[in-house]
């Protein structure tokens, strides 16, 4: 018998450490299926409306990054910011606005609204923003209850709105998907879906999902309900995770069939895709403690709170809120309304912002959505009333850039910088004055609302049908 000497088994050895990994498994000589869960099954159908090269001048300008330009000009060209200065060049057939004692900032952004969830007219029939079944049902998606021909669309864009946020409500711990649109009417919500712009997980705490499960004698029924709960959904997401990526990785190397794969889970789905940093978490949350023990829980968990919603305490730990990059989405002085929301104070967003930390103006209403510039105009005065020195162009990025960031979409939009999408309004006065109103609004420049041409305010459908059924009496 041949012996084998300890060096050259230890080559040998060796030499079996280069071999190649195996091959994926393969059916008739092709790879192997990989399963994989579609990251977006609904995808955008928005095609932009055509405009034309416009330059608007001899305005005051706001560019929704703090800067000012006063005269300024902006020009639109393939529906993208072209230019922004002093001065901007002028093409050849460009349409040119002057814009002598009004002035322009970036389209409004609202990242809270329930348009089209809860729409006009406000019956029972169309109200479609709370599964209120289970405290946690992260496999809803907001846009599926979006009624597209909602007016308050129509009266959105006329407050100078091109892009808001659908969320469910906040009866849940867990309240479902919410989703990025346009301020354009649309056949179908997809076609309405800002393209490429981040799914958001709406999360809820505090008083109301104790309320609405309490009431019904489920759990939860207090604070520490709540947080329990919401550990345990996040734990079995965790799991849920670990098996698709154990999964994915066998399949990968081709020591798994498709038939391995884990069953799907809707909810888990939605869950995993925020563990994975594809969905924003979109938070509501008023008392400060709440909030602290909200980004406990994100750490345990190992997901990012993207934006905690009302948060009328945020003043509280606006130093932690700047150090996690939390941002803040805020009403003027809406508050006391109910007990966690007591403690509010009219200087919480200037204090916010003072911290560093994400400011941002929402409505939550659809009578609201109309009016963010006032609103920011509100706590803009707050602010300056304690000294704080606010200025104008500053105040400009709670209802621009901010929400943008928020959202996932600041480098698409929410200023005016070259290169962004041409996303504008034009003020007949300065925006942060109760006499301002909305001239024009420009969305991928295209001129969608014009205040002087009734031809140019849309209208949906429902409104048409209703204003042609008096006619004909």
């Amino acid at each position: 018998m041949m012996r084998i000497s300890p060096i050259f088994g230890l080559l040998l050895l060796a030499g079996c450490a280069t071999n190649p990994p195996p091959k994926p498994a393969t059916a008739g000589g092709k790879p192997a299926e990989v399963v994989t869960i579609p990251a977006d099954p609904w995808p955008s159908t928005y095609k932009p409306y055509p405009g034309v090269t416009t330059v608007i001048r001899n305005a005051t300008v706001y560019d929704g990054t703090g800067k000012l330009f006063s005269p300024g000009a902006v020009r639109i060209e393939n529906g993208r910011i072209a230019e922004i200065g002093a001065s901007v060049a002028v093409p050849a057939g460009a349409t040119v606005i002057d814009g002598t004692g009004k002035f322009v900032t970036p389209g409004i952004i609202d990242i809270h609204s329930h348009l089209g969830d809860y729409p006009s007219p406000g019956v029972e029939a169309v109200s479609d923003g709370n599964e209120a079944t289970s405290p946690a049902r992260p496999e809803v998606w907001a846009e599926h209850s979006v009624w597209p021909q909602d007016a308050g669309f129509g009266r959105a864009l006329a407050g100078g709105v091109t892009a808001f946020h659908v969320l469910p409500g906040s009866a849940n711990l867990f309240g479902g998907r919410g989703t990025t649109l346009k301020t354009v009417y649309g056949r179908s919500v997809q076609d309405m879906k800002y393209p490429g712009a981040p799914y958001s997980l709406k999360m809820a705490c505090g008083e109301n999902p104790k309320r609405v499960y309490g009431s019904k004698g489920q759990m939860p029924q207090t604070r520490m309900g709540n947080i329990a709960y919401a550990r345990q959904v996040w734990a079995d997401a965790v799991e849920y995770k670990r098996r698709w990526d154990d999964y994915s990785r066998r399949a990968k190397a081709g020591t798994a069939k498709p038939t391995d794969a884990p069953r799907r889970d809707l909810a888990k789905d939605t869950l995993m895709g925020v563990l994975n940093g594809e969905i924003l978490i979109q938070n509501h949350c008023y008392r400060a403690d709440e909030m602290t023990n909200v980004i406990a829980m994100s750490k345990e968990f190992g997901y990012k709170v993207t934006a905690f919603h009302h948060a009328v305490e945020s003043y509280k730990i606006a130093d932690i809120l700047a150090k996690e990059g939390i941002c803040s989405a805020l009403w003027a002085d809406w508050y006391g309304f109910k007990m966690e929301s007591y403690d509010g104070i009219r200087e919480n967003i200037a204090l916010v912002d003072k911290a560093g930390a994400c400011a941002i103006v929402h409505s939550d209403d659809a009578n609201g959505i109309q009016r963010l510039n006032q609103e920011a105009a509100k706590a803009m005065a707050a602010g300056n009333r304690m000294g704080l020195g606010i200025t104008p162009e500053h105040a400009v990025t709670w209802f621009t850039l901010n929400p943008a960031k928020g959202l996932g979409i600041a480098d698409r939009t929410g200023s005016l910088e070259p290169g962004k999408m041409g996303d504008i309004v034009l003020w007949n006065a300065s925006p942060f004055s109760v006499y301002a109103r909305a001239e024009r609004v420009w969305i991928d420049g295209a001129l969608l609302y014009d205040w002087a041409d009734p031809d140019r305010r849309p209208i949906a459908d429902f409104e048409l049908g209703q204003a042609g059924a008096g006619d004909a009496k």
